[in-house]
Formats: C-alpha cells, structure tokens, sequence
C-alpha cells in the first residue's frame, strides 16, 4: 500500500495533485516516496527530527506554559514551484519591493502619493509605525527596505496572491536553509533526480548587499548583527544568520557611539561599524529617541544613523510599510510609482477606518479574518468563521473601540499540500515566505523561500507561534521543466 494511497484533495487546490494525480513537476517525487513503506518514511522522519535536535533548530513561543523552546516541525514532502511560475512571483515581488522602498522614500521626503490624495494622509501620519522625526531624514542609497519577506498564498483556483509584506523584521530565513539541509541529507535520492535550484548563496547575497551600503571611503566595511539577546523567538536565526555571513552577533551592550561613530567592543580594543543588520524593532533600537528605558539598544546609535556615519538595515520607519491598513494601497503605489499593473494579485480587504468597511465587518464577522494592523506572529487574529459567538462578540468590540487598528478578509481557500501523518499523506493549508535582498543597485531573490504549513487538520493558520510547521520548498530549472515534459511525452507515447 503506498503512503499516497487514500490521499484526498478536499475540495482544494492541491499543490502536488489534480483530478488526473500528480502533477508533472512532482511525479519523480511522488514515485520514490510513494514506494516507501510508513516505517520507511518515519524512520526518515526520526532522522529528520534527530537533525533538528543536534543542530538547536528551535523558536520560542511567548507565554506558552510547558516550555517556551520547541523545535521547528519540518515536512519531507518538499514544495515544488516549476520553472515558468516561479519567474512570475520573482518579476512580482521585485515589482512589488521596488514600489515600497519609493513609498517610504516618498512619504519621508516630499509626500507626493499623499499631497496628490492617492493614499490618505491620516491614514500614515496617524500611525504609529510613522516615524514624524524621519521626515526629511536620508538614507543610504534611498533604500529602507533591505530584506523583505513577502506572504504569498494560493487561492481556490491556483493564482498566487500577496497575504502581506513583512518589512521590518522579517524572520524564518534560517529555517528555509535548514530545511534544504535536512532534505539533502535525509532523502538524498531525490535531488539526484530533480534539477532543484541552489539557495545556500542567501547568506553570501545579504552579506554583500548590507556591505554596499556602507559609508563612503569604507573600503573594508565591519558589518554586525545586532539581537535582543538568547530570550528573543528568533535568537537561533540571528546567531546562524551571523555565523553563515561570518560577521559578529552582538548585543546592544556590545556596541558603544563616540562622537558619532559605532563601535563594537573587541578583546583588542573598539572597532568601527558601518553597518548594522538589525534584528530589534525601532522602539527599542536607541533610548535617546525612542523608548527610554530599553536596555535592548544603543545610546547614540541613532544620531550616528542621520549624519551618515552607520547604515541601518532594516531602515527606521519602515514599519509603516507592513502596516496591515496600507497593504491595499500597495498596487496603486505600483502604478503611481512605476506606472505599471501589478503582477501579483492581492487579497480583498477591508478596512475598519471607513465607515461603510467597518459596517460590513461588524454584519458579516463570521465569514471573515480579521487582524490587528500592526500584530504579526499569527497574534492578534480572529478566525471568524471558526469562532464561536462569544469570541466574535468580544473581538468587536476591540475593533469598534479602535477602528483604525483592525482589517478583515474573507477566508481564503488556500491551497493545501500532503504531508506526513501517521501512517500517510493528509492536505493541509500551506503560505509561501519568499525573501528578497535589496543592495544599492540589484535585488537579489534565492529561488525558494519558506513553506508554512498549518499542522493541524483543518487550520488555516501557518504561524510557527501558532503551531505551524515547514516544508523545503524547490524551484525547477528550466531544464528541469523541460525533462519532465519530454519524460510525459514519452510515456503518453508509450501507451498509445
């Protein structure tokens, strides 16, 4: 019996599976995996999990009683996107990225897509991820946004759709390297067999394309991560994110400002940075400005930041960019700054600031998702049609009680994949993290990203903090594409 065998594709867009099987891009995959018995497939699974272990892949869940270190559950099924799709998520997320950094540049600066009424004024200088005392403020090459990690899901019929930008702090990039590691090394057979791109580079792309932003005359620029410390959720990504670029992981105690220039202190004595990769949200980046009593910080480091003498990545300010309420404005930010058609579709969304949107949230809240505009994580969410009356009621009344900080969408049938439970494959909803690396002058995209997976049966909600899982996610080469069309071709002509 193979471990396909009562596969069931629910009513969904299956991403290995169609009403004829599996799909041309997956059938090398699916007849090695299916000729495996489940004692098989799990003592892979125990290997997997053992890898996990030994290697401290783990993220912490804020307020979780039993312990707030977990490992990251990673599905074999890898996630595979074909050669001729993946050039149009690529072509859209750099469209899409190229927009942002203009709208933050722009709304910083001279405030054009505001004063001409494209997008509302009070609805950014009313927010609180709107920085007022950066306006004006330059910054490296005009870039804000250094690395973006974009939410893409697929609806009912199989089209991609951007979810939301992460903009800020984007994490999970450590576990989409891992996850490809694991693969090689658990199901090795399976590469052999398919032509899947490279994206072990990541680390090489980021590293060269915070060192571009570097002060002038800095022929050898000292790059650091900067992290709230081993108690932050993604503390494992920053310490392997440091390692594979070969630069420092500090901690803000670590870094000192004289006469405007950062320094790190060394067992050699101090020594200039120009470039900080950080990992700390701008509330606790520097307690002259911002919050004053974060320990988490460096005095000074944002004075350093306007006369020049340090690059931020990611640039302050840019929370206004992932702010939920601005997400829809993100294709008429496309076509104003670029004069081009977005190439991404987006998911509908209303917003609880206008007055005829929040009367539809409130009359049709079971049969939407609402989220809080500047939550993330999976936090702050409402599963309307999967929550009881009492749940509803009491959400409500958080959203009329700030209107502005609320959206809702209606629930999409994302797109499902198989992955391993007991003794077989079930479907469960997936999302697509892509990450893109903006330098001074290119935008890099490893061929990939992370595969969020809703682990348990039945949830939409992909979240790690939430319970969700991962899956490697492969990009075909062309040549790969064009192996699998050849290979059925050739077994069509075999049964004629």
């Amino acid at each position: 019996m193979g471990l396909f065998n009562k596969y069931d594709r629910g009513g969904f867009f299956d991403e290995m599976f169609d009403a004829s099987g599996p799909r041309k891009h997956y059938k090398n995959v699916f007849r090695a995996l299916d000729s495996m018995s489940p004692e098989q497939f799990q003592a892979r699974r125990e290997l997997a999990e053992l890898t996990l272990i030994n290697q401290g892949i783990t993220f912490t869940v804020y307020g979780d009683a039993a312990g707030t270190e977990k490992s990251f559950p990673v599905d074999l099924l890898p996630r595979i996107i074909p050669a001729d799709e993946w050039s149009q998520i690529e072509r859209g997320l750099i469209q899409r990225v190229q927009a942002l950094n203009l709208f933050l540049q722009d709304v910083y600066q001279d405030q054009r897509i505001l004063n001409d009424g494209v997008i509302p004024r009070e609805l950014i200088v009313g927010a609180p991820s709107f920085r007022r005392s950066f306006v004006g403020a330059s910054v490296p090459g005009g870039v804000y946004i250094h690395v973006c990690g974009t939410d893409l899901i697929r609806d009912g019929d199989g089209t991609y759709c951007v979810l939301e930008d992460n903009c800020r702090t984007p994490s999970g990039v450590s576990y989409m390297l891992e996850n490809r590691l694991i693969l090689t090394r658990v199901l090795p057979n399976l590469f052999r067999e398919n032509a899947v791109r490279p994206i072990e580079d990541y680390a090489f792309h980021l590293l060269e394309a915070l060192r571009s932003f570097a002060p002038p005359g800095r022929d050898e620029p000292n790059v650091v991560l900067l992290t709230p410390g081993v108690h932050n959720s993604a503390y494992f990504e920053h310490a392997f994110l440091a390692q594979q670029m070969g630069i420092e992981l500090v901690e803000g105690r670590d870094l000192f400002v004289d006469d405007n220039l950062v320094f790190v202190k060394t067992t050699k004595g101090r020594k200039r940075v120009d470039v900080v990769y950080r990992r700390i949200d701008d509330d606790y980046l520097d307690p002259l400005v911002f919050r004053p009593h974060s320990m988490l910080g460096v005095t000074g480091i944002v004075n350093a930041y306007r006369t020049g003498n340090v690059a931020l990545a990611n640039g302050i300010g840019t929370g206004i960019a992932d702010d939920k309420a601005v997400y829809p404005y993100v294709p008429e930010m496309i076509r104003y700054y670029l004069n081009q058609e977005p190439i991404l579709a987006q998911v509908q969304t209303f917003m609880g600031w206008r007055q005829d949107d929040l009367r539809y949230m409130l009359e049709h809240a079971s049969e939407l998702v609402f989220k809080a505009t500047n939550e993330s994580g999976g936090y702050g969410m409402l599963m309307g049609p999967q929550a009881s009356k009492s749940e509803i009621d009491d959400y409500l009344e958080k959203v009329k009680a700030d209107p502005r900080g609320y959206i809702a969408q209606p629930l999409i049938s994302l797109s499902r994949s198989p992955c391993f439970v007991e003794n077989g494959f079930e479907g469960r909803h997936v999302d697509l993290r892509p990450y893109i690396v903006c330098g001074r002058d290119k935008v890099t995209i490893v061929p990939g990203g992370l595969t969020r997976v809703a682990l348990q049966k039945g949830s939409y909600v992909v979240n790690s903090s939430q319970g969700g899982g991962s899956k490697d996610t492969w990009v075909l080469t062309d040549r790969a594409s064009t192996m699998h069309q050849e290979m059925n071709g050739m077994s069509q002509t075999m049964s004629m």
